[in-house]
């Protein structure tokens, strides 16, 4: 993940990389080589490296059960923090980490990067736009074969707790509406590589009325879909397709009175000049104008944690077997 960061990163003009950090800090100098950061501290203690150099921000690529620790360090130390996602590996590190922040005056916000793709923009701007009416269903599908080895074959709640963050927040982002509560059923389908749940089946009902419904694998071997999901809206005046990429449809009702109403293609509006893309760089880049602006970026913790709320209240559920309230 570091590699994405900073690939992005240095890519800003005006975005110095100080100092880097690891457990390992071989494993920190062999980035420094790799991306010329002649100059940057290196160092396997993050405290002290801050202490050595004059950094405003802290990029958090560390996994979930190190974020609390890092983020509370960086906020201590005056820095404002841009990290990975999930937000973290519990609530109630969530909860502390977003007090810590609020004390601090500082930004600390998630890099949930797959929002700042155009396609989805889109998408959202067609459910924006009141085209399609009142949404009031929106499903997504996440099938993929992904043989990764490593860490993630023995990892319990595999799908849900590392990936279907992604899905969660962008289906957050395509309707606008909060997270209230969620069944989930996750299992480990016959044939998987996996030792735990490696698919999983979500109903969630949002503030708004809206029923989002998730299917998930990462042991589906053929036809996969896209990492961003294949996606169905309804609306009450109609409906839309979106196959993660670049493949859109959509229909609007033209006239009613027979057994099934007339309909008419729509074409998606085009990207706005202030729709924020790019991907990582995108939303560092984003980053970077609200430390210096002073504004709030789109993934802020306080919102971003209803994000990390849908992944905790599906595992609940599923570890309960019964449906359960989302709060954060």
């Amino acid at each position: 993940m570091s590699e994405a960061w900073l690939s992005a990163a240095t890519a800003l003009p005006d975005l110095t990389i100080v100092g880097l950090v690891d457990l390992h800090a071989a494993a920190a100098q062999r980035r420094a080589e790799q991306f010329a950061l002649h100059t940057a501290v290196v160092g396997d203690d993050l405290a002290h490296t801050l202490r050595q150099t004059s950094a405003e921000i802290v990029f958090d690529c560390t996994i979930p059960e190190a974020h609390l620790q890092v983020t509370l360090t960086a906020l201590a130390h005056g820095c404002h923090v841009l990290g990975e996602k999930p937000l973290a590996d519990s609530l109630e590190h969530a909860q502390q980490m977003l007090a810590a922040a609020q004390a601090a005056g500082k930004l600390y916000a998630v890099i949930q990067n797959r929002r700042y793709d155009p396609n989805i923009r889109r998408m959202r701007r067609l459910v924006a736009s009141g085209e399609l009416g009142q949404l009031t269903t929106l499903t997504s599908d996440f099938l993929i074969g992904a043989h990764f080895g490593g860490f993630r074959d023995q990892m319990r709640h595999v799908l849900l707790l590392d990936m279907a963050i992604h899905t969660f927040d962008a289906a957050r982002l395509l309707s606008g509406a909060d997270p209230v509560s969620v069944y989930c059923k996750e299992w480990n389908p016959s044939g998987s590589w996996y030792a735990h749940g490696a698919s999983a089946v979500a109903i969630f009902e949002l503030s708004d009325g809206t029923i989002y419904t998730y299917r998930g694998s990462w042991c589906a071997e053929g036809l996969p879909t896209s990492w961003e999901s294949d996606w169905r809206l309804v609306g009450t005046r109609g409906s839309a397709r979106w196959d993660g990429g670049a493949g859109f449809a959509a229909e609007v009702v033209t006239s009613t009175g027979g057994f099934r109403s007339e309909t008419a293609p729509l074409e998606l509006p085009p990207l706005a000049a202030h729709d924020g893309v790019g991907g990582h760089a995108g939303i560092i880049a984003e980053f970077v104008r609200c430390v210096r602006s002073g504004a709030q970026p789109e993934t802020i913790c306080t919102d971003n944690i209803k994000s990390l709320a849908m992944v905790l209240g599906a595992i609940a559920s599923a570890e309960q077997g019964r449906p359960v309230a989302i709060s954060w």
